[in-house]
């Protein structure tokens, strides 16, 4: 009997543990992947938490893969798929295809989305199955370590910013400069955007400049957000990465008329905004999901083409539930990343 390695979490919040299963066959319309990276995002934490409905444990979080086909199930090879491809797998695992939004072409927002690590196995592991429709390929120019991280969050910043209201030359501001926010940067300033950086301390301004933002907002000088914003003309955009509601709400005076805010940072807790602050400039506040396959081939064809890359720290596998608290604990270098090889 072939086995593979997983790393699984056996009962809610539990460690990630080292386990073996048995290899699978792909069924009809779905892919066996060889995992070479994946990434390590917040959002696992959702699924070991047991924190969204319907999770079954034990469970194998993951939702930025990236690998190879290794196995093609019935009907795959007519969709264009051949053993060998490089691919990724994000937040977008597959979708159902015939409820409205699906019908509407709006996949991402499936009534029935699958996502690695809540519906299936994700990619803590040296093995996935997946549908196919959820596969994106992998430019040559990126490894796969670079690419898994921009299957969730390189093409949720990208798709934040590309379908907001901002045009080139519009100030752009990005709060947090963490896991999204370093990327959102990167890609704000090459979508010709006056770009504003948005952090916590002095010490990271020079960070922001290394992204090349061209402004920075220090949030703990005791000058509110909002009018530090106001004194460079008033955003017409602000991608919130960071996850806090105080922090995202604080931003919104600092929009300017008919700004809109993107909200991409999660938090549990209620944003503090008034109906007040929103009509009189018409401001807008959206959320924003990550995207779907096509939208992550989209998200590495700009990376790669603009030399953008997530920064990050790789972690064998073997070590997942290292890499995870670490994550948790806000100590990882942008991006924890496991790596099978």
């Amino acid at each position: 009997m072939s086995t593979y390695r997983v790393a699984q979490a056996t009962a809610p919040g539990g460690a990630l543990q080292p386990a073996e299963r048995e290899v699978p066959r792909p069924g009809p319309g779905h892919v066996r992947i060889a995992v070479e990276a994946c990434g390590v995002c917040h959002s696992d934490a959702l699924f070991v938490n047991a924190a969204l409905p319907g999770i079954s444990f034990p469970v194998v979080p993951g939702h930025e893969i990236a690998g190879h086909v290794e196995e093609l199930g019935e009907g795959v090879q007519d969709r264009g798929w051949r053993i060998g491809d490089r691919v990724t797998v994000g937040w977008f695992g597959g979708s159902c295809g015939y409820c409205k939004p699906c019908r509407q072409g709006d996949f991402i927002v499936c009534r029935t989305l699958k996502v690695p690590g809540w519906t299936y196995d994700g990619g803590f592991a040296e093995k996935v199955i997946a549908p196919a429709d959820a596969l994106a390929r992998i430019p040559d120019e990126l490894s796969a370590s670079d690419a898994g991280p921009m299957a969730c969050a390189g093409v949720t910043t990208y798709n934040g910013l590309r379908r907001s209201s901002a045009r080139p030359g519009d100030l752009v501001a990005v709060l947090g400069l963490g896991g999204l926010g370093h990327l959102g940067v990167q890609y704000a300033v090459a979508m010709g955007f006056e770009t504003v950086g948005i952090a916590r301390g002095s010490e990271k301004a020079g960070f922001a400049e290394q992204l090349g933002a061209h402004h920075y907002i220090d949030s703990t000088t005791g000058t509110p957000v909002a009018e530090a914003l106001q004194s460079l003309g008033g955003a017409k955009v602000v991608l919130a990465t960071a996850g806090n509601s105080e922090a995202i709400s604080s931003t919104v005076d600092g929009l300017a008329p008919r700004g809109e805010l993107v909200v991409i940072g999660a938090d549990a807790s209620p944003m503090a905004i008034t109906p007040a602050q929103l009509l009189m400039t018409a401001t807008v506040v959206r959320g924003h999901p990550s995207g779907t396959a096509q939208d992550v081939e989209d998200t590495m064809a700009f990376s790669a083409l603009h030399g953008i890359r997530p920064m990050t720290e790789t972690v064998p596998l073997d070590h997942a539930e290292e890499a995870y608290q670490k994550m948790l604990a806000g100590k990882a270098r942008f991006r924890m990343v496991l790596t099978t090889g």
